[in-house]
């Protein structure tokens, strides 16, 4: 979820999501609780009640721990779906590796080749769409795939290949001062050969042509490995949002007949 959703939003408020609707079939809800929100339990509470939507996915700082309970007395289900973590790098400053030669950075737009590579990078990614029985897990990685193809569209993606084959991507969305990379991974064939650092360098280096000065990313907390491979190239941790699904109950446990 973009940066700015999840660490500047001031409001609460349970806001339709049509593209998560139309790709699951049932009408989808987003609430957001912005780390620098005053909001509390009883504005979400109020947001959740007033909400029509089958299931309203809800994130909210780490910090309230007390939270997740109360949310367990709305008349829904409460499913934890794990944690997103936000880290940042200031651009510039980032510890990238040695210059691998045969390896080039380039931006790619073909939406096919983008659908592909996303498929096969992200196909065992434990998203929060898993934690949800009503949702499918193909049809989550579908909308990965057109998260993806719409940035490379809007030119915001970036590849490294060693000449013969495409080896990962990254795509990103550029916001005034910050570059958040959204999307970003390296193909399981190619892994283990430190390529991701590269594809880091690309996009700081991006970064740092256009002006920004930072660059954020964001993963499930279960992603340690990803979360190593960022703090060894400078980036720091930032925030922590729990990701909470809650759903109507009827739907998980239909009366019998």
């Amino acid at each position: 979820m973009a940066w700015n959703d999840v660490i500047e939003a001031r409001t609460v408020r349970a806001v339709p999501s049509p593209l998560e609707s139309a790709r699951f079939g049932r009408p989808v809800e987003r609430l957001t609780v912005g780390a620098g929100s005053e909001s509390t339990i009883d504005a979400v509470r109020a947001a959740v009640q007033a909400s029509d939507a089958d299931v309203v996915v809800l994130r909210y700082p780490a910090e309230h721990v007390g939270w997740f309970a109360e949310l367990t007395g709305l008349g829904r289900t409460a499913l934890f779906a794990d944690c997103l973590v936000y880290w940042s790098l200031r651009a510039g400053q980032g510890r990238p590796p040695a210059p691998a030669p045969g390896l080039h950075t380039a931006p790619l737009g073909a939406p096919d080749a983008v659908g592909t590579l996303v498929a096969d990078i992200f196909a065992a990614y434990g998203n929060h769409y898993l934690a949800d029985p009503l949702f499918d897990a193909a049809a989550a990685l579908e909308g990965y795939q057109e998260w993806a193809v719409r940035s490379a569209a809007e030119g915001g993606c970036l590849a490294i290949d060693d000449g013969a084959h495409v080896l990962g991507l990254a795509t990103l969305e550029d916001s005034g001062p910050r570059t958040e990379i959204l999307l970003a991974g390296v193909v399981p064939a190619a892994r283990g050969r430190g390529l991701y650092a590269h594809l880091l360098k690309a996009v700081e280096d991006h970064a740092v042509a256009r002006g920004a000065g930072e660059v954020v990313i964001s993963t499930q907390s279960h992603n340690t490995r990803v979360q190593r491979a960022w703090a060894r190239y400078g980036f720091a941790p930032v925030q922590t949002h729990v990701t909470v699904h809650l759903v109507r109950t009827a739907l998980l446990h239909p009366a019998g007949p």
